[in-house]
């Protein structure tokens, strides 16, 4: 059904209701477990903070923040390459799909770094590789989804992406860096009355990580709370401060962001059922047993975790990709002693690189579809960026204070 090109959530529904029926247990329960989901508190928050970040993708957002990052670290060595990476990140993780990153910044990115002597081939590589870079920080939706379908704490996982998300940031910087020092450019210095100018145009945005972060481990609100007070600050600065966005195009913007929410919904809530047969089975404690006979090592088994996460990463988008493999996994994980919130760290640092890995890496194809360029030339462009983030997927997996440093201090 899948080849034939049937959507994913009636893939996963008729699995459900065949395994079910098979079993000899009435199919009801499918529903039923589908229903479930609505019981989930944490689920409004993935509505309301798709919402603020398509909000954000459509102002001027984007425009300010790379005017702003310019202006402050313009001056030093590689500094466009290094605000390029920057404010990738920031954006990422407020819209969660890195397919807006490289369309609404790309565009932008591209003809700059260009005209600063950054090669193309570098600059190609930047772009595609930091499309995706900020989906460990806080609000990433794939954050809040992976503490969902695993049951653990929101506010944890935002906690726990800081210190390997910024190990990340620093290791491309560095390279960006270098390779920046290569680049004849003139250096211009900003004055005084710039930067307070560019402080000024992004003043009402450069709060909203303060207030997400702050509200949740300020003890001011939860997850969905954070989300809401999100949604609200952005939609009254985007429309009635900076008036990027008229009110006419609002009920637009809320379809399209409410669509793509209900893209994962509908796979969320056929995954319940096919995952609650799972369990009902035992499969994840036959699947431990059967691992666990061949491989007694902890770390043998993170290391085939990776491989096999890069694969799925490559092959399926990431939202669908934790909806499957979640499920299956946290269990055997959980069996080999290794903590929750690690293990979503080092599910999503997989996914992020599989978005710029062959045949199917999502980010290859989408700035080939932006900058006009074939899919192998971007792949040859994204390899420095790639071995990068792997020497970085290594140190999360196989040091686990990186993930738990900042839990283990406020959570």
């Amino acid at each position: 059904m899948a080849l034939l090109g049937s959507p994913l959530f009636i893939v996963i529904s008729a699995l459900a209701l065949l395994s079910f029926f098979s079993a000899g247990i009435d199919v009801s329960v499918v529903i039923i477990e589908m229903s479930r989901l609505a019981d989930t508190p944490l689920l409004v928050s993935l509505p309301l903070f798709i919402f603020a970040g398509t909000l954000l993708s459509e102002s001027g957002t984007p425009q300010r923040m790379l005017h702003l990052s310019r202006l402050l670290l313009g001056w030093m060595p590689g500094g466009l390459a290094v605000v390029a990476l920057l404010v990738c990140a920031v954006f990422t993780a407020f819209t969660g799909a890195s397919g807006v990153t490289i369309f609404a910044l790309g565009g932008l990115l591209y003809p700059t770094l260009i005209k600063d002597h950054y090669p193309e081939k570098f600059t190609l590589g930047l772009i595609t590789s930091a499309g995706s870079l900020g989906l460990l920080f806080p609000p990433s939706l794939p954050l809040i989804l992976y503490g969902v379908i695993a049951e653990a704490r929101i506010d944890r996982l935002f906690l726990a992406g800081i210190v390997p998300g910024l190990l990340m940031l620093v290791l491309l910087g560095g390279f960006s860096m270098k390779m920046g020092s290569q680049t004849s450019r003139p250096v211009t210095t900003p004055s005084r009355a710039e930067i307070f100018a560019g402080l000024r145009a992004a003043a009402w945005e450069l709060p909203l990580p303060v207030i997400i972060l702050g509200g949740i481990y300020g003890g001011f609100f939860v997850a969905g709370e954070a989300a809401a007070v999100t949604a609200l600050y952005v939609l009254l600065v985007e429309v009635f401060i900076y008036r990027d966005i008229a009110l006419s195009r609002l009920p637009a913007i809320m379809v399209r962001s409410m669509m793509f929410f209900g893209g994962i919904l509908v796979i969320l809530a056929a995954s319940m059922a096919s995952t609650n047969f799972l369990v009902d089975r035992e499969v994840p404690m036959r699947l431990f047993e059967i691992i666990r006979h061949y491989i007694s090592s902890k770390y043998t088994f993170l290391l085939l975790l990776n491989i096999f996460l890069l694969i799925v990463g490559c092959m399926l988008d990431i939202f669908s990709a934790l909806v499957l493999v979640v499920p299956l996994i946290v269990p055997i994980a959980q069996g080999y002693g290794i903590d929750l919130i690690h293990l979503g760290i080092i599910f999503l640092t997989n996914l992020q690189i599989g978005y710029c890995t062959p045949p199917v890496g999502l980010n290859l194809f989408l700035a080939s579809y932006r900058f006009e360029k074939p899919v192998g030339e971007l792949a040859a462009a994204t390899l420095p960026f790639l071995a990068l983030l792997m020497v970085s997927l290594a140190l999360i997996t196989y040091f686990p204070f990186l993930s738990l440093f900042l839990v283990h201090l406020w959570g």
